[in-house]
């Protein structure tokens, strides 16, 4: 045994989940280490016949109240927590027969695959775990003298450690797994307490818990000199964190945003859609009737601005096929995410193995009101995720004319699409597709400016006698506080607008836009995008 391990003579295993247990208790029990057990990890072991003693057994007190107490004794806690280089705590083990355990297996009740699978209360509350927190955080704080693993995962390399190490375990990975077990326990408890606060239906308790499980390093941040990690939070919300990743390199930062913001921009559609986004900003977006009509909605998306596409990510709500896909790879693409992607679109993919393809199996809930987080300079903000819709009944009409059937199908279309734009945001679209869009300017009337640029730029660019915008629509995330910006979107071309109002001068406003004779519609809401 190396000079700085400590031995392991006992063992107490105690898992719910399964995995790995008869491989664990069969190489332990090679190893000459006794093994103490509780209830159905005790069966299991001696069921694979494997010696083991029940813990009942050990603490002369038998499991009560449906085992809700079994492992809740003086010999199991005084057993995990002595510290074994005190005398005073060696003379109170020898003193009230209290042997050391040095080694505790455990992980917890399923509280959250539970909650994930729709159980009552009741449920929910008997897969409370007591007596496995208690025992982890026990043998976590006695890391000196006691090893905890708490994930299946870990058993090879505990059992590669007893190996090189004579049936004993070093500080350095003692001090590892116990750091693992605290992360465990208090993602664990975090995920009790904010369950418990959505059923009191309080989305923003007086304290949240924020849960992740690291799913990968990256290999860096949004920039070389920037650590970042891909975390996982449970249940996961249908997108990127649920996505399998068919081909291509490895992910970094900017990939999984930009990809999850594409993602939930197509989730917003009923009807088949595509968005090609670039540093999570859309530069083209377009909406079919049919889900044999993508290739189409993929080149009038493309159409919006052919130039930023290139090198973005390119989201879909409905199978990928074939067709689609062979337009799609005719332009670099560092992305394509969909909910399922046929075997015809994974032949013409591979053609290019480069490109990262995510297959997702489902879309993530546009109406979901789960919590956002930034992070601040010593603290952070929440809020419920932007899960608000318009429709064609919210609209209120403030001009002398109304706004066309066609108009008012793309006015909802453009106001859904600028939801997903950095604000100050401002989308023209004509017949369910983006045909400029202007983003993330301090100024409304330059957002306006520029995305009338795109469109003109865009019409040049595939040939067209006039700009894109004439005859189109035009959304804003938020009021127009001036008529300059309507006036530059009258001035591109477009016909009738929708906007959220709320402005001191949106008399004004509604004045420009009947000068102008322009339709525009109010919807009482807007979508800031930060």
């Amino acid at each position: 045994m190396s000079q700085d391990a400590r031995p392991i003579r006992r063992a107490l295993v105690s898992v719910s989940d399964k995995t790995g247990l008869e491989e664990l208790g069969r190489a332990l029990a090679a190893a000459g280490i006794e093994i103490l057990s509780t209830g159905g990890s005790a069966r299991a072991l001696a069921a694979a016949g494997i010696a083991v003693r029940e813990v009942a057994a050990h603490t002369g007190f038998p499991e009560i109240m449906d085992g809700r107490v079994k492992t809740l004794h003086p010999k199991i806690h005084g057993g995990l927590l002595a510290r074994r280089d005190l005398p005073a705590h060696v003379e109170a083990q020898k003193a009230h027969d209290i042997p050391d355990i040095d080694l505790l297996v455990v992980n917890l009740y399923p509280f959250q695959a539970t909650v994930a699978a729709g159980k009552a209360w009741a449920d929910c509350i008997e897969n409370i775990d007591i007596g496995g927190p208690a025992m982890l955080r026990a043998a976590a704080k006695n890391h000196d003298f006691v090893t905890v693993v708490v994930d299946p995962a870990d058993y090879a390399g505990l059992l590669a450690e007893l190996a090189a190490h004579g049936n004993g375990t070093t500080p350095g990975f003692r001090r590892r797994l116990a750091q693992k077990a605290y992360a465990h326990t208090a993602q664990y408890d975090g995920a009790i307490a904010n369950w418990m606060a959505a059923q009191d239906g309080e989305a923003l308790p007086e304290s949240i818990s924020l849960n992740g499980t690291r799913v990968q390093m990256l290999r860096y941040g949004e920039n070389p000199h920037q650590q970042a990690a891909f975390y996982r939070t449970q249940p996961p919300r249908p997108g990127v964190a649920t996505a399998k990743q068919l081909q291509g390199k490895e992910l970094s930062y900017n990939n999984l945003n930009d990809t999850d913001a594409a993602f939930e921009l197509v989730a917003e559609f009923e009807a088949p859609a595509i968005a090609i986004i670039k540093h999570a900003n859309p530069c083209g977006v377009a909406i079919a009737q049919t889900d044999g009509e993508l290739a189409a909605a993929y080149a009038r998306a493309l159409a919006c601005d052919p130039v930023s596409a290139f090198g973005g990510i390119i989201a879909l709500n409905r199978t990928l096929d074939a067709a689609t896909a062979e337009a799609i790879v005719k332009l670099f693409a560092e992305v394509v995410i969909a909910p399922a992607i046929d075997a015809g679109a994974r032949a013409v993919l591979s053609a290019k193995p480069n490109v990262r393809v995510l297959e997702t199996g489902a879309l993530p809930d546009p109406a979901a009101r789960d919590v956002v987080v930034k992070s601040l300079a010593g603290g952070f903000l929440a809020q419920d995720r932007d899960g608000g819709r318009i429709n064609t009944a919210d609209l209120k009409v403030v001009t002398k004319r109304s706004p066309s059937d066609r108009e008012l199908a793309d006015l909802l279309f453009a106001f859904r699409v600028a939801k997903h734009v950095k604000s100050n945001a401002i989308v023209y679209a004509r017949d369910g597709a983006t045909v400029g869009i202007g983003a993330g300017q301090m100024s409304r009337v330059d957002s306006s400016r520029i995305a009338a640029w795109k469109a003109e730029e865009a019409a040049k660019a595939a040939g067209a006698a006039q700009s894109f915008a004439r005859g189109s629509v035009v959304a804003s995330d938020a009021f127009f506080p001036f008529a300059d910006g309507l006036l530059a979107a009258a001035a591109a071309g477009a016909t009738a607008v929708i906007q959220p109002g709320g402005s001191m001068r949106d008399q004004d406003v509604i004045a420009a836009a009947d000068e102008a004779g322009l339709a525009m519609v109010f919807t009482g809401m807007r979508h800031f995008r930060h």
